[in-house]
This record gives C-alpha cells, sequence and structure tokens, in this order.
C-alpha cells in the first residue's frame, strides 16, 4: 500500500452536484430554487424562527417555569441515609464524605421519609419539623 492508492471506503464519498451548468444536468436554470422568492435571490436569508411577519411561534406561546441557580447548592438526605450511618454527630462534612450529598451542596436538609431508631445528633444540617420530631422521639439531636 502507497499514499498515492489509498482511496475511500466504498460508498463513504458523494458526487459533488454542480448546478446552474445548463438543462443537461438537471438541475439547470433555477438551479434547485425553484421561482421567485426570498430564497431564490442571492444573498436572501431570513432569521430562524422568521415566519414571514407574522408573530413567531416562541413568542405566541407564554413564557412558563423558573429554574433556580441556588437549587445546585441545596441537598436533602432522608431518615432511612442517617439511619445506615455509622457516626453518632453528623454535620456536612460527614455527609460529603459518605457521598450522601454532592460536593457542591452548602445546605443540607433531612427530610421525614423512612424511619431512625438509633441516637444521632445533628450539627449544621436543619430537619423539617416532622424528622427533627423523630429524630428526638429515637433519643438524638438537633442542633
Amino acid at each position: 500500500m502507497q499514499l498515492n492508492s489509498i482511496k475511500p471506503a466504498a460508498g463513504a464519498t458523494h458526487y459533488k452536484r454542480r448546478v446552474g451548468r445548463g438543462i443537461g444536468s438537471g438541475i439547470g436554470k433555477t438551479a434547485g430554487r425553484g421561482h421567485k422568492g426570498q430564497k431564490s435571490r442571492a444573498g436572501g436569508y431570513h432569521k430562524v424562527g422568521f415566519e414571514g411577519g407574522q408573530m413567531p411561534l416562541q413568542r405566541r406561546l407564554p413564557k412558563r417555569g423558573f429554574k433556580s441557580q441556588t437549587l445546585k447548592f441545596n441537598a436533602e438526605i432522608n431518615l432511612d441515609d442517617l439511619q445506615a450511618l455509622v457516626a453518632d454527630e453528623v454535620d456536612m462534612l460527614t455527609l460529603k464524605a459518605v457521598g450522601l450529598v454532592p460536593e457542591l451542596a452548602k445546605n443540607v436538609k433531612v427530610i421525614l421519609s423512612g424511619s431512625i431508631s438509633r441516637k444521632v445528633t445533628l450539627k449544621g444540617v436543619g430537619a423539617t419539623v416532622g424528622a427533627k420530631a423523630a429524630i428526638e422521639a429515637a433519643g438524638g439531636s438537633v442542633a
């Protein structure tokens, strides 16, 4: 094999269509642009979403929804996660080390989902009213 004998795989290349080169080419005269109109002319273009002056779809539909930018800094864990932890004192660093909350998290809250039966002390971690009651019923505390 030499460099001058290398060819693309069969079917990998396509014939380059030369438009506007006479009636015999099959793509002569209007060169596939149809008759008249903005798109048939040189330099004729329109913006994406342009509907000929009609109010475009993206402006006809109402604006809806919102995604908070602070959402990625908030995390939540449930009581089953706390039950599975080995540590008696739980803080943000413990939860990050175990992988229960992402590294970006700045605020963590325990929610009432699942159950807890052992004593756990929360430090610097929030809890919902129901979760706090469940933790205190098991003998733990929320600081």
